[in-house]
């Protein structure tokens, strides 16, 4: 059923508008906010992370235990499901990137800082810089909005997929920095395995010997971000030239999107014989 659950997730992801309405975080994200400021909560910050990701995930596997056994699994695939749209990364990576495509294409430096800012929360003292920071920005949300929810849904299950996004929510949005600096410390063991796994890939559909150069030093460096590491290897993994105005510096965002889709379709082949095999 995981195979089939995520590729349900690609096609709903691709041609509908489901995932916007599953998506809404308004309402965890005031009760984070009201207990992180709970005169008896506020200096205990694995206590509300209990409550805001323990208790929801527990839930969420006291109901698959219910309902798994009924009617021979059906009625636990639309739970699924949900759960994994639900915990795909937020807005249109894509879409956002549009307006400094555009504004980058047309070597119009001034726009594209003031849309990058705008869409994209980047800020950079150069044009250079700029464009590495947005090429960063591609390989890290892709990896932490699809690669590491689907390897631990494919892995755990959906209980460990919306782990991750809950806690990816709480360091996020979290306003207490005890409580962000415990979500990132969680969310840093969840990223370990995955990110690994995806520069594997990456070096399998790219440039072998220069991400095995990379992963080389960093491979059990247990103090890398995932972003960090990420980034460092999709760059090499693509050959992706050094940042230029006008064409060629969009033509290496494209070329990073086609490394990260050819990822993808590994990834997919590899479940797909895993559930064959098993």
């Amino acid at each position: 059923m995981s195979f089939l659950v995520l590729l349900l997730a690609v096609w709903i992801e691709k041609f509908s508008a489901l995932r916007h309405q599953v998506q809404r975080d308004s309402g965890w994200t005031r009760e984070l906010n009201k207990l992180e400021t709970s005169p008896r909560l506020s200096g205990r910050p694995w206590l509300v992370l209990s409550v805001v990701v323990l208790l929801p995930v527990a839930l969420l596997g006291l109901l698959l235990v219910v309902i798994e056994p009924v009617a021979y699994g059906l009625l636990a695939l639309p739970i699924h499901l949900l759960v994994v749209i639900y915990s795909l990364g937020r807005g249109d990576l894509l879409g956002d990137l549009g307006p400094f495509r555009d504004a980058w294409r047309r070597e119009d430096l001034q726009a594209a800082a003031l849309v990058a800012k705008r869409d994209l929360d980047i800020c950079a003292d150069s044009g250079e810089q700029l464009l590495e920071q947005v090429e960063g920005h591609l390989l890290w949300e892709a990896y932490q909005s699809f690669f590491a929810v689907i390897f631990w849904y494919f892995l755990l299950g959906p209980v460990a997929a919306l782990s991750y996004r809950l806690l990816a929510l709480a360091e996020e949005h979290g306003e207490n920095p005890a409580l962000v600096e415990r979500a990132g410390q969680l969310r840093h063991a969840f990223d370990w395995l995955p990110v690994r796994l995806l520069a594997a890939s990456l070096a399998l559909v790219g440039n072998f010997v220069a991400v095995s150069r990379v992963m080389l030093h960093e491979l059990l460096n247990w103090n890398i971000s995932a972003a960090q590491l990420i980034v460092k290897v999709g760059l090499v993994a693509g050959e992706i030239p050094a940042p230029v105005a006008g064409v060629e510096g969009i033509n290496n965002l494209d070329r990073i999107w086609a490394l990260l889709l050819r990822a993808a379709v590994l990834w997919y082949a590899g479940f797909a014989l895993w559930t064959v095999l098993h």
